[in-house]
């Protein structure tokens, strides 16, 4: 009984996704009727300047505010980690999630009004800020669990040899926790991608994201560009996932031995 629950709330969850990658090879052009197999929608957004143009944006947006916020979210975890009072470090953690808990339309929101308030021109700088804001926090619990997983018997041994607190950095801490680094960068891209609410807010005139790109599409109409773009991002994603749980599987794996 538990297993075809299971299977029916994966089914429930991927089959609008998997209805929508069908329909994007299909020759008719719509979703009621597939006769046949074509790449020309695919096409269609590879030959279009203004979307590849998009495309860049976001992964450009996506790959510089998560290399930030895993540099950022590494500052944090070390900060936690480093906090020896219980009470002082529950309540920086919480602070820490409060962008991962709140409502995406109020953070953005916020965005906004902040960006407004600094004269800070909606574009690519504010789109980039935001992100790199809300991804911090997840890069932070990403790397977290990875430094309470160090023997610290390495770290206390290495200053007792008289080594300096950036060799301790380089040479113990950051080897030890590479796969928390790696599952930071990949978890907070993933977010980047990802969000629309967000970046809604804060996009302004002649810059935009694939996300907002597609709702101004979809708006005027379904078409099957939209469909292949859709299923790009999808395929992109669970791409990331895959090698975001071979990192922790490895991890987990070093750990162990």
């Amino acid at each position: 009984m538990k297993k075809f629950f299971l299977a029916l709330i994966v089914f429930v969850l991927y089959f609008p996704i998997l209805f929508l990658a069908f329909y994007s090879f299909n020759s008719a052009g719509n979703m009621t009727s597939f006769e046949g197999f074509t790449l020309e929608y695919y096409r269609n957004v590879l030959t279009d300047d203004r979307l590849m143009s998009i495309i860049f944006n976001t992964l450009s947006i996506a790959l510089i505010s998560s290399s930030i916020a895993t540099i950022f979210g590494l500052s944090g975890a070390l900060m936690l980690y480093l906090i020896r009072s219980k009470h002082m470090r529950s309540t920086y953690l919480s602070i820490n999630n409060i962008l991962i808990v709140s409502p995406d339309v109020i953070i953005g929101s916020s965005f906004l009004i902040l960006f407004m308030y600094l004269g800070i021109q909606l574009g690519f700088m504010s789109v980039l800020l935001s992100h790199i804001a809300f991804s911090i926090p997840i890069a932070t619990l990403m790397i977290l669990p990875k430094l309470y997983e160090m023997n610290d018997e390495m770290i206390n041994a290495a200053i007792d040899l008289g080594a300096s607190k950036l060799d301790v950095l380089t040479k113990i801490v950051l080897p030890n926790i590479k796969p928390g680094l790696i599952a930071a960068f990949l978890m907070s891209l993933t977010y980047s991608l990802d969000d629309f609410a967000v970046s809604f807010f804060v996009t302004g005139n002649g810059f935009s994201v694939l996300s907002v790109e597609i709702y101004s599409m979809a708006r005027k109409g379904i078409t099957m560009e939209i469909n292949a773009i859709s299923t790009l991002i999808f395929v992109i994603v669970m791409i990331l996932i895959a090698v975001y749980y071979m990192v922790t599987q490895r991890g987990r794996k070093e750990v162990q031995s």
